[in-house]
């Protein structure tokens, strides 16, 4: 059957809200956690990405769905139907990590792109210098301010970003029957294990690569994305074929970056500490190609979750007030710039990027349960849902998310507190 240019513009645009989840989801921090995960303890701790990608799954249908039925986005949900200061909770807990974020992944990709510069050249291009240029990148894009010019820029990043880590599987995959054990939930134990709390280091990665897949940030901006694609309780299988498109995906991208840690560091018994490793430790395992897929692979997901990062703020804003999301006013062109200007900080001030995004992931500790919370309360009044209430298997689907959400968040304050300690 031939495809016309038409036709295939058609198809992408039923996936465009998808697609955005997977370039907002997929970014360094991702990156570098699947990979720290690989690096450690190989294929074993796959089942997390699965049980994450599944309640991701069932977040954004959830929140998706209320959107269909009510017209109503999240944050104006919260004003309305619960208390006005919940809405404004979640937009300075949200601009607050997302801001650290912003700091962290340019930091991250400012560190890759120099490593992988000096495979080309000699001492390589300083980092302060790649974060100028996709900082310029990023904000040019968002100056045009039309919606479509974005969604298209960020579906060929996100392109990129996911045929770079599949072609990456192919190349330095480990063994199959590694990735089916990893399907079964076990807690790795450590090797040769010293010193009191050590034993804690998997649930503390376990903790964090939950944290990286179920966002709150990403389920409250889907009901903004369902709201502008005009979808309604007709558009119900779009929707809910939209959201497994990308949670797959998220699984898929997730699964392949850490069997590429696993295929080659794992083996090597090298480990994984900081993420510019990922260039200089690879390069003798994996040669100088695979390398550089990987190394596009980490820039492409930094610049994608950055254009949803810079953001962030302004469509809050827009959502809780229920005004249009016109990014050509002066107001939102000033605030994305000033917080693009975050992105130069870690190279700057040569801070350590990891530890900024672990901070800025903190407040998702808090955020997790809470939104969780929020979607069972409104998804089950039948004032609002009428007959399209939550039904007993999402109900109980959500309680199960919410537990889950408050063992992990455990870990995780767990691991800030040893942080600051440390």
């Amino acid at each position: 059957m031939r495809v016309t240019p038409r036709g295939f513009k058609e198809t992408l645009a039923l996936f465009l809200p998808g697609i955005f989840l997977l370039g907002f989801n997929i970014g360094t921090g991702s990156v570098t956690t699947m990979a720290k995960a690989g690096a450690s303890y190989g294929m074993s701790l796959l089942w997390t990405v699965l049980i994450s990608c599944i309640a991701t799954y069932v977040m954004i249908g959830a929140y998706g769905r209320y959107t269909l039925v009510t017209g109503e986005t999240a944050l104006q949900a919260f004003r309305k139907h619960i208390h006005p200061l919940v809405g404004i909770f979640f937009i300075i807990a949200l601009t607050a990590g997302v801001s650290g974020s912003v700091m962290g992944v340019m930091g991250i990709v400012a560190d890759i792109s120099y490593e992988w510069s000096k495979t080309v050249i000699k001492g390589g291009i300083r980092p302060i210098y790649w974060a100028a240029v996709f900082i310029s990148l990023v904000y040019f894009i968002f100056w045009n301010g039309r919606m479509e010019i974005f969604e298209r820029a960020l579906a060929v990043i996100v392109a990129i970003m996911a045929a770079s880590f599949v072609l990456n599987f192919f190349i330095l995959m480990p063994p199959p029957i590694d990735m089916l054990k990893g399907l079964v939930p076990t807690i790795p134990e450590i090797a040769d294990a010293q010193g009191q709390g050590q034993e804690q280091v998997p649930l503390l990665l376990i903790a964090s690569m939950v944290g990286t897949t179920l966002f709150s940030g990403l389920f409250i901006i889907r009901t903004t994305l369902v709201k502008e694609a005009g979808w309604t309780l007709a558009d119900e299988k779009q929707q809910r074929r939209d959201a497994l498109f990308a949670a797959a995906m998220m699984f898929i991208i997730s699964a392949a970056i850490m069997a590429a840690s696993a295929g080659t560091l794992f083996t090597a018994g090298l480990g994984l500490d900081r993420p510019e490793q990922m260039i200089t430790l690879l390069e003798p395992l994996a040669g100088p190609f695979a390398v550089s897929i990987f190394a596009i692979g980490i820039i492409a997901a930094g610049v994608s979750s950055q254009f949803p990062n810079v953001l962030m703020l302004p469509w809050l804003l827009c959502d809780y007030q229920n005004t249009p999301r016109d990014m050509t006013l002066a107001k939102y062109r000033v605030m994305v710039f000033f917080i693009s200007l975050l992105g130069l900080v870690v190279p700057l001030f040569d801070a350590r990027p990891i530890l900024v995004m672990i901070a800025s992931q903190a407040f998702n500790v808090v955020l997790l349960p809470a939104t969780v919370a929020c979607i069972f309360y409104l998804g089950n009044r039948k004032d609002l849902m009428g007959e399209n209430r939550h039904g007993p298997l999402v109900n109980l689907s959500l309680m199960a998310i919410f537990v889950f959400s408050l063992v992990t968040s455990f870990m995780g304050l767990q691991g800030l507190m040893a942080m600051v300690r440390g």
